[in-house]
């Protein structure tokens, strides 16, 4: 009987000590959707290394080429281009001829490469200024091998 009432009150102080999951969630709400508490990944830089320049070199030529099948291919699976949910007939190549960020893109893919939040970012002003306005893109290694992870505008404003 002693064994049961110790386990009951275990369990109980155990649960009353756990932190609760509502708690959780209202910190969330009351937190804007681009706001976090984590600081950014710390990043090596991969700048020097030939792999990463040789992706680059591939990425920019394809994108002054616009050869889609080639940046296909070097595209994440998640490959981000938009904040907001795109239309179902849309893909990324659609946005950039819409837009005419083919040469936004290119200009941008020649600037120097650094790390921030796992990734390797152009252009350097987004790793240096967190309110950084302008485009930005990343790419980031998986599985071995890189990939071309975003291009998008500043976040909106919250």
């Amino acid at each position: 009987m002693k064994l049961r009432i110790l386990t009951a009150l275990l369990t109980v102080i155990t649960l009353v000590a756990c932190p609760s999951l509502e708690n959780t969630s209202e910190k969330k709400k009351a937190k804007g959707p681009y706001e976090t508490d984590k600081p950014p990944i710390p990043t090596k830089d991969q700048s020097g290394d030939m792999t990463f320049q040789s992706f680059v070199g591939r990425l920019r030529t394809a994108v002054e080429r616009r050869d889609l099948p080639t940046l296909s291919q070097m595209m994440a699976k998640d490959f981000g281009y938009r904040w907001d949910t795109a239309p179902t007939d849309e893909n990324p190549f659609t946005y950039w001829d819409r837009q005419n960020l083919w040469g936004e893109l290119a200009g941008l893919l020649r600037d120097k490469w650094v790390p921030y939040d796992g990734f390797m970012v152009v252009p350097p002003q987004l790793a240096l200024d967190g309110n950084y306005g302008g485009y930005r893109a990343g790419v980031k290694m998986v599985n071995g091998s890189w990939q071309f992870a975003y291009f998008v505008a500043a976040p909106p404003a919250q």
